[in-house]
């Protein structure tokens, strides 16, 4: 009766709290612990209930645990028999996929071979398992398949940090492929929500490019955000032997690769933002031939820097396409390049190509 009320207690407790025993081997987890780290086992060594990434048959034995501050602290509460308390760094699963956690732990003997870990501070442990849930989100929000309005794309997106500021886009508009690119101001989380944004509002029934960057402005200028807040887009409409194109602020050329040589497309615009009263927007055309190849990129590509501060640049980008004979084979050539160029990357990158 007593065990049961106390078990009661435990699970009404908002501190995260678990008790393992001398073979690290978990017995009681409470209610709070159990919402910290959905992913772990009901029971098991700790590493289970924590969903530790690693192999967790082996938890306790000595390879697994090298270096795991998790095991460490319960290991010296073993030991010292007293109060312990570490910085744990952990790698742990959420469903398919991994993420880095960190949090504060303090391990407290009870007694009778039994030690209490406690969480102290879960709000942090919290914080990062909604990153990963809107880092998730993020990527369903990019383009699924691999065929639009009968033309063959591949693309790009790697952020810079967990949560990323570009959006690219591709969709069949009647006959017609259509694609965007779109880079908001700024990194990290209020980057991701303003992409999110851009996602949503980008009006995909247009009739051109220049009127869907059109319609963004105008339900931009609803949000009433200050002059740090913009974004940078170039969107194409790929019609039978013509694209139409249109760019706001987005600085970086679209590429197009024809049996002559590699042009640059070029049109000045400015950004969705709040800087104009009345932003025009306009639309430009260009012929393709079948066997052309069209790219469009945002300017973490060209602007990556390699450890001399020299930039991959739009040269870079068209050395890569002058040698690549498809879409895919593009992507995949600017992806090598760009890793083999920068060390780190310190902006989002993202690039979409068209088999035309």
């Amino acid at each position: 009766m007593t065990e049961k009320y106390l078990r009661r207690v435990l699970d009404n407790v908002k501190t995260a709290v678990f008790v393992a025993d001398n073979n690290l081997k978990t017995v009681f987890a409470n209610r709070a612990f159990k919402t910290l780290f959905p992913g772990g086992a009901p029971r098991g060594k700790i590493g289970a209930v924590t969903a530790c990434s690693g192999n967790v048959k082996t938890c306790g034995e000595d390879v697994c645990c090298r270096g795991c501050a998790l095991a460490g602290a319960f290991e010296d509460s073993f030991l010292s028999q007293k109060e312990i308390s570490r910085r744990v760094f952990q790698k742990v699963l959420n469903g398919e996929s991994e993420r880095e956690v960190s949090y504060s732990l303090t391990v407290t003997p009870l007694g009778g071979g039994l030690y209490m870990g406690a969480v102290n501070d879960a709000f942090e442990l919290e914080i990062a398992r909604e990153l990963q849930s809107a880092k998730n989100i993020q990527q369903r929000l990019l383009p699924a398949g691999k065929w639009a309005g009968g033309k063959k794309y591949s693309y790009m997106y790697i952020p810079c940090r967990d949560i990323g500021g570009d959006l690219p886009d591709v969709y069949t508009c009647g006959d017609a492929a259509c694609g965007v690119i779109a880079d908001v101001s700024g990194k990290g989380i209020s980057a991701g929500m303003l992409s999110a944004f851009v996602k949503a509002a980008y009006d995909k029934k247009a009739a051109t490019p220049s009127r869907a960057i059109s319609n963004l402005s105008a339900k931009f200028r609803e949000l009433n955000l200050d002059e740090r807040n913009y974004v940078t887009v170039a969107a194409v409409r790929i019609e039978r032997d013509h694209i139409i194109y249109s760019m706001a602020g987005h600085n970086v050329p679209i590429l197009l690769k024809t049996g002559s040589g590699i042009t640059r497309i070029m049109l000045n615009s400015p950004p969705v933002s709040t800087w104009f009263d009345n932003p025009s927007y306009f639309d430009d055309t260009i012929p393709y031939k079948k066997g052309d190849i069209l790219v469009l990129l945002t300017d973490g590509v060209t602007e990556c820097k390699n450890e001399r501060g020299e930039m991959f640049g739009a040269d870079g980008a068209i050395k890569t396409l002058s040698y690549s004979r498809t879409a895919d084979d593009f992507i995949k050539n600017l992806e090598n390049n760009l890793r083999k160029f920068c060390n780190g990357l310190n902006d989002d990158i993202t690039a979409i190509a068209f088999d035309l």
